[in-house]
């Protein structure tokens, strides 16, 4: 099964081991929209660039995120729905 395009993703994660493997699910599975929400937002979508960009020699490594640490859960869902993507769907994850 795979990822919609867009995800809102809690924070803070409980399980760090498990944001390595589930960023490069987002990527093999075409995710474009990553928006980070809860407290600690920030720092959780700067891991999340890291992982990304990785060694930056990839240049196939995209994904957007966006950081919502100010913003109640359903402002985050309304932005990220309102995301333009070739596919719908939209999924919150807890890891």
């Amino acid at each position: 099964m795979s990822l919609p395009p867009r995800i809102v993703l809690h924070s803070p994660v409980v399980d760090q081991t498990t944001l390595g493997p589930f960023v490069e699910q987002c990527l093999k599975d075409g995710v474009r929209l990553l928006a980070i929400w809860g407290e600690g937002a920030e720092a959780l979508e700067d891991d999340v660039d890291c992982l990304v960009i990785g060694d930056g020699v990839d240049k196939s490594r995209f994904l957007v995120t966006s950081a919502h640490s100010e913003d109640s859960l359903e402002e985050v869902l309304d932005f990220a729905s309102g995301w333009h993507c070739e596919r719908d769907g939209l999924t919150e994850v807890r890891l």
